[in-house]
């Protein structure tokens, strides 16, 4: 079984000690980051969050802030990341994608955070679609995308993306899934999506202490415990 797990950390504005122990509470194999620390010092700042909680960063640039960390029994096999479209006046958006093994199980997995603009939203879903898929296909390695798409279920992305991977959530629910705003959650905005040869066991939110929840970021996280069929 590997664990795959996503959290946006709005670049650890917050609470940095109460984010690290949900991200320990975690115990991701490997972690999707989104709003990664993107300015002075990024490289540090992302370090030391994988740090406190037994990680280490394994792909993942500046721009865009996004990232993959792995924990120490998890295999790199092979990992990049890329900037996607850029759009007059909005965020310049990236994927981080690495390809990993853990107990038996190897996957690719994407780290993605997707515009507000729904038009940038679907173009990107199909640039990020088109780059992990040949990475996928090139490793063998079956890809599970995770992150913060900022569309409510149903939408646009949301039906793009699950003509081929399957919504973890809806398989082998856990909570209620909601995942933002932290402090009172009304939307699902944060989603684990794996490819249909990935068994799911469990996908939702984490049993961390409440506070933590609502003190580390403005986002919930989301984990998915997935294994090869």
């Amino acid at each position: 079984m590997i664990r795959v797990g996503t959290y946006n950390v709005r670049s650890m504005y917050d609470d940095t000690a109460a984010l690290a122990r949900v991200i320990t509470t975690m115990a991701p194999d490997l972690l999707c980051v989104q709003e990664a620390p993107r300015f002075t010092g990024w490289r540090g700042a992302r370090e030391r969050l994988a740090r406190s909680a037994g990680l280490r960063p394994v792909t993942g640039r500046r721009l865009g802030g996004v990232a993959v960390l792995a924990g120490p029994r998890t295999r790199v096999i092979h990992a990049e990341s890329h900037p996607l479209r850029a759009f007059t006046g909005l965020e310049r958006r990236a994927v981080a994608i690495a390809v990993a093994e853990h107990a038996g199980t190897r996957l690719t997995v994407a780290s993605v955070h997707l515009d507000l603009h729904a038009g940038a939203r679907l173009c990107h879903a199909g640039e990020i679609m088109g780059l992990a898929g040949a990475v996928a296909d090139r490793f063998g390695a079956p890809l599970v995308v995770a992150g913060d798409v900022n569309e409510r279920p149903g939408g646009p992305v949301w039906g793009y993306l699950t003509r081929g991977l399957a919504d973890c959530y809806l398989i082998a629910p856990s909570g209620d899934g909601r995942t933002f705003p932290a402090r009172r959650p009304e939307s699902r905005l944060d989603v684990v999506l794996a490819d249909p040869a990935l068994a799911v066991r469990s996908c939702g939110g984490v049993a961390a202490d409440p506070a933590d929840l609502r003190a580390a970021t403005d986002h919930l996280p989301v984990i998915a415990d997935l294994t090869a069929t």
